[in-house]
C-alpha cells in the first residue's frame, strides 16, 4: 500500500516527473496517488526529499504446513463426461503424492455425477471428492469458485492443480484468490523439491524463449494449471479402490450476476485436434487462405485434425480453434506434419511432443527441422499437390 503523508508533503511536485504511469497529481499542493495506475514502483520515493511518501507492505502470511495434506486435482466434467485432462494429471498427481508420501485426491464438481467417481480411481486417485448439486449443472465461476474454496478451506491440501482449459483457467484463479495462496498458470511441468519438499511448478516464459521454474514458498496450496497434453496418464485399473466422499454446499445465499445460456459447438472441426492421432498444420508459407485448402484436403485424405500456426490464424485464413502452440493448443499427437511452418519457438510449444514430427519447408535452415524426425526442403505448393494425389 502507498500513501502520502500529508504533514510532510511541501507540493514540490518533485515526484510527478518520475511517475511514468501518470499516478501522481497535486491537489491543493498536496501529490495524491491514483491507486488504479500505481504499481509500487517506487520510483516516487526514490526522488522526495521529504520521506513524505511511503510503501508500507503486509508482513508475510504464517502458515501452519502440518495443518495441510494432500495433492488434489480438479476433475473437470462436462454433460457427465471426464476431460481428458485429468487422467493426464491423475498420473502426474499419482508420482507426485508418491514423492511427498502423501494421498491423491479428486475433487468433482457437478450434477448427477457420482457414477464418475469410480473412474477417477480407476485413474489414479486415492479419494475423490465430489458435490452434487443442480447448481453446478453446467460450469458458471462463482459457483464452482465458492464450492471448490469451502472444501479447500475444509480439508487443506498441500498442492491443487487443474487442466489449464477455459473452465480451468476461468475460475481456478479466483480460487487462489480466495485462499490466499498464488498461481503458477500453464505449466508444462511439475516436481517435488528433494531438499524442500515445495511443489516445482515449470512454464514458458518472455513469450516462450525460456523455461521458467517457480515455487510457493510462503503460502499453501500451492496451485498450478497444467497445458494439456504434456503429461501421461496412468493405465485405468478397475481393480483399483479407494474412498468416495459427497459433501454439500449452501449455495441458497450465492450472488452472481451471470447465467448459463447454451453451448455452441464448432463444427469447423471434424476431428478432435487435441484428441488427434493424426495432425497437419499449415502456416505462413501457405500464403493465403484460398491455399489452405491444400492443407484441408490432405487431412480430409488422411483422416487427420487440421491444425495451424498462430501467424495463419491471426491472417484470418483458418479460425482460432485450429491454433497450435502457446498460445493456442498443445497437442500430442502420434504423427505431426508441419507446412510451410518455420517453426518458432512458440508454435514448438505446442507440438514437439509428438511421437513423429514431419516438416514441409522451402527454408533449409527453418527452426522447425531441428525438431523434425523427417524434413523435406521444397515449395508446399509442389509437394502437398503430389501427396494428396498419391494418398487418393
Amino acid at each position: 500500500m502507498i500513501e502520502v503523508i500529508v504533514e510532510k508533503c511541501v507540493g514540490c511536485e518533485l515526484c510527478i516527473k518520475p511517475c511514468i504511469y501518470n499516478a501522481i497529481i497535486m491537489e491543493d499542493n498536496i501529490a495524491k496517488i491514483d491507486l488504479d495506475k500505481c504499481t509500487l514502483c517506487g520510483a516516487c520515493l526514490n526522488v522526495c526529499k521529504f520521506n513524505a511518501i511511503v510503501i508500507k507492505k503486509s508482513g508475510k502470511k504464517t502458515v501452519n504446513r502440518h495443518q495441510y495434506n494432500g495433492i488434489w486435482v480438479f476433475a473437470e466434467q462436462k454433460n457427465g463426461e471426464i476431460a481428458s485432462v485429468v487422467f493426464e494429471l491423475l498420473g502426474k498427481g499419482r508420482e507426485l503424492a508418491e514423492k511427498r508420501g502423501t494421498e491423491l485426491v479428486a475433487v468433482l464438481l457437478g450434477h448427477n455425477i457420482k457414477e464418475k467417481t469410480e473412474e477417477l480411481i480407476a485413474y489414479g486417485a486415492d479419494k475423490v471428492i465430489f458435490v452434487d448439486d443442480p447448481v453446478l449443472k453446467d460450469f458458471l465461476d462463482i459457483p464452482y469458485t465458492k464450492a471448490f474454496s469451502i472444501l479447500a478451506r475444509k480439508y487443506k491440501p498441500e498442492i491443487i492443480i487443474s487442466g489449464a482449459t477455459v473452465t480451468g483457467r476461468s475460475f481456478i484463479p479466483r480460487v487462489a484468490i480466495e485462499l490466499e495462496t498464488g498461481l503458477t498458470a500453464d505449466c508444462t511441468g511439475l516436481e517435488i523439491d528433494k531438499e524442500t519438499k515445495g511443489l516445482l511448478q515449470t512454464r514458458p516464459a518472455f513469450g516462450g524463449n525460456i523455461m521458467a521454474t517457480i515455487i510457493t514458498p510462503d503460502h499453501l496450496p500451492q496451485m498450478a494449471t497444467v497445458r494439456h497434453k504434456v503429461m501421461d496418464p496412468l493405465i485405468r485399473d478397475d481393480k483399483r479402490k479407494g474412498e468416495i466422499i459427497k459433501e454439500n454446499i449452501d449455495f441458497s445465499n450465492l450472488n452472481h450476476d451471470s447465467k448459463y445460456l447454451e453451448f455452441v459447438k464448432d463444427d469447423t472441426q471434424t476431428i478432435n485436434l487435441t484428441e488427434a492421432d493424426f495432425v497437419i498444420s499449415g502456416g505462413r508459407g501457405v500464403k493465403n487462405k484460398e491455399n489452405f485448402v491444400l492443407i484441408e484436403e490432405l487431412a480430409k485424405n488422411l483422416n487427420a485434425a487440421v491444425g495451424a500456426s498462430r501467424a495463419a490464424v491471426d491472417s484470418e485464413w483458418i479460425s482460432y480453434p485450429h491454433q497450435v502452440g502457446q498460445t493456442g493448443k498443445t497437442i500430442k499427437p502420434k504423427i505431426y506434419i508441419a507446412i510451410g511452418i518455420s517453426g518458432a519457438i512458440q508454435h514448438l510449444a505446442g507440438m514437439q511432443s509428438a511421437d513423429y514430427i514431419i516438416a514441409i519447408n522451402r527454408d533449409p535452415d527453418a527452426p522447425v527441422f531441428k525438431v523434425a524426425d523427417l524434413g523435406l526442403v521444397g515449395d508446399l505448393f509442389e509437394i502437398v499437390p503430389q501427396l494428396i494425389k498419391k494418398v487418393k
